[in-house]
């Protein structure tokens, strides 16, 4: 990660942590809620041997600032396309992981003139099902019991059992991405962008905003579907449903992983990713493009 030291940018006078490597075409990596630009430390050097990689940590999480404000997705979206420009980064290959998957085809859909292809990974956005446990983070009151739940002792201790099983071999990649997430939650801050970020998405039935009666319109970019089968926060179904909804997309199912196949599976997950860079030619599509895939898609309906 040497090459990846975290940088800083201000947008709108918010601070935007951010790690970037190598050189050629761009891929904006975006982590999932309570992840940071960290979530993609097992794949980012192999990717930046022949590309520039950036990851960012989205405002509200990681070392980005964590203002009072909008984390709709759409505000995500902007957010970004502007982090892009201020990077002198004109179009990239936008892959999003989970909340971070929702965002990227959020991105997609607002601005089109960014995106050469879509890489959803274990994303939300794309049906209800999801987690009880982030269901039952948006009931009334749940931000009250959050300090109760997350408190810094557990943290603290959790961290000098994860270094030892760490040294010892014995860590799990998924344990390590969950326990990463509960960390970021033991500080204020980090729980109240959590809520809102999570409100905006989830309710106590589920996921509150979905693609899928958009996804037609992917079918101008080139678009991979990865997915752990061992997912149990948001079930392998919703990237099957996907595929189907994406004309010409490309499904891989990764077994034995979970909800973090590019850090549980990174080899996998690279191999796959790297051909796809390779095999697929990046869309150059305009505003003008989209307006007409839209028109026509409401004048047949």
């Amino acid at each position: 990660m040497k090459s990846f030291e975290l940088q800083h940018v201000s947008i709108h006078g918010h601070d935007v942590g951010f790690r970037r490597g190598g050189e050629g075409p761009a891929l904006l990596l975006i982590h999932g809620i309570a992840g940071s630009s960290r979530a993609w430390k097992h794949v980012m050097p192999a990717l930046a041997r022949e590309r520039t990689v950036v990851a960012l940590d989205l405002i509200g999480h990681g070392e980005s600032a964590k203002p009072m404000g909008d984390y709709s997705l759409g505000a995500y979206a902007s957010g970004i396309r502007d982090f892009m420009s201020l990077l002198d980064i004109d179009r990239a290959t936008i892959i999003g992981q989970s909340f971070g998957g929702g965002v990227a085809m959020q991105l997609a859909y607002q601005h089109p003139e960014c995106c050469e292809r879509l890489v959803l990974v274990d994303s939300g956005g794309l049906g209800r099902e999801v987690s009880w446990l982030l269901r039952i983070m948006t009931l009334p009151g749940s931000e009250y019991l959050m300090p109760l739940i997350f408190p810094p002792f557990v943290r603290d201790g959790g961290n000098v059992v994860s270094t030892f099983l760490h040294g010892k071999g014995l860590r799990s990649a998924r344990l390590a991405e969950m326990w990463r997430a509960y960390v970021s939650l033991t500080e204020t801050e980090n729980r109240q962008a959590f809520v809102k970020t999570l409100r905006a998405v989830i309710d106590p039935g589920g996921q509150t905003v979905s693609a899928m009666d958009r996804l037609y319109l992917a079918a101008q970019v080139p678009t991979l579907i990865i997915w752990g089968d061992q997912d149990k926060i948001i079930p392998v179904d919703h990237a099957y449903a996907a595929h189907e909804a994406i004309p010409g997309s490309r499904l891989e199912i990764i077994e034995g992983a979970g909800h973090f196949p590019h850090a549980e599976s990174p080899d996998k997950f690279i191999a796959v990713l790297t051909d796809f860079l390779e095999t697929t030619e990046p869309s150059h599509a305009s505003l003008e493009d989209f307006r007409a895939i839209l028109a026509d898609h409401e004048a047949s309906a």
